[in-house]
């Protein structure tokens, strides 16, 4: 017998509650991976040479909270990006589910999680952008710093300052690192999951979850990093006399590589990956908890009334 489906408009919440909920463990993992993607620029290459450098330089310089500093527009993100991506994809997934229930075949899948992606994407792109300066903020000189106070700050001065279409500077990368990371996700957590079940090791289980997630969260990390990186460039740049840094996604690219070193395209691998996956463990864990305490509670409830 199928499940009943939780109503739309809960998955929605649950999918940005459970998104912010991780963000508050990770955010100190994005700024430092957001710092050491912008270390090379402007001849800044031996501004951060690890992880451990970067979470050093940060709080001897801002105090412990200055890992912190952006996690209003990292929450902003969440309830925007992830509670669409997340409404959107369940949704469609019900709609493509075969009879009783029976799961959609995997190019579907990931056809959805890529469609739902790239609008996600649209959506919170201007609090994205705002996470990216916000977190940035810190690396430059104190006479160039914007100094936004808040992540509704930083979106009030952003179109006061340079117009409200600069809400969605960077949007075409931020929709292709979306789609590429929801493919990859998607791709990597099915077939880790069903190798770790094929072992006879693991059952369908929290361990099981990790493992994949872990797993699932490094093909991600380096499927998605250029995209991101030149994400972080673009919507970080300053534009001088008229005139912008970078012309699109493959500058930044290209740039990246030939001044800074191929390998420069990966630059924060580890903040990104100890981000990625945790939070894709938390994230699920506390979205499959709240859906079961739903269906506990409200609709095995609704069910007994009638």
């Amino acid at each position: 017998m199928a499940q009943q489906p939780i109503p739309k408009p809960v998955k929605f919440l649950f999918g940005g509650t459970s998104g912010m909920a991780a963000t508050f463990f990770v955010q100190p993992l994005d700024l430092v991976k957001n710092r050491m993607q912008m270390s090379g620029e402007g001849g800044a290459a031996k501004a951060h040479k690890s992880s451990f450098h970067a979470i050093r330089n940060i709080i001897s310089q801002e105090g412990f909270f200055g890992l912190y500093n952006g996690l209003s527009a990292g929450l902003l993100r969440q309830a925007t990006y992830t509670t669409t991506r997340l409404g959107i994809y369940t949704t469609l997934f019900d709609m493509v589910s075969g009879p009783e229930g029976a799961p959609p075949p995997f190019y579907l899948k990931a056809l959805i999680g890529m469609s739902a992606g790239a609008v996600g994407a649209f959506i919170g792109t201007p609090a994205d952008l705002s996470l990216i300066r916000m977190t940035s903020d810190g690396r430059l000189p104190l006479d160039q710093r914007r100094g936004y106070t808040s992540v509704f700050n930083a979106l009030a001065r952003i179109v006061q300052e340079e117009g409200f279409f600069a809400l969605w500077r960077g949007c075409g990368p931020t929709i292709a690192r979306a789609m590429v990371v929801n493919a990859a996700q998607l791709a990597s957590y099915s077939q880790a999951k069903q190798f770790l079940l094929g072992t006879g090791y693991f059952g369908d289980n929290i361990g099981c979850h990790f493992g994949a997630s872990m797993i699932s969260g490094l093909v991600t990390t380096i499927a998605s990093m250029p995209v991101d990186i030149a994400k972080t460039r673009i919507q970080n740049m300053k534009i001088i006399d008229g005139v912008p840094e970078y012309k699109g996604s493959l500058d930044v690219i290209i740039k990246v590589a030939r001044q800074e070193g191929v390998y420069s395209l990966w630059k924060g691998f580890t903040p990104y990956y100890s981000r990625v996956g945790p939070h894709t463990v938390i994230f699920f864990i506390i979205l499959e908890r709240s859906n079961a305490l739903y269906r506990q509670y409200f609709m095995s409830a609704g069910n007994a009334e009638n």
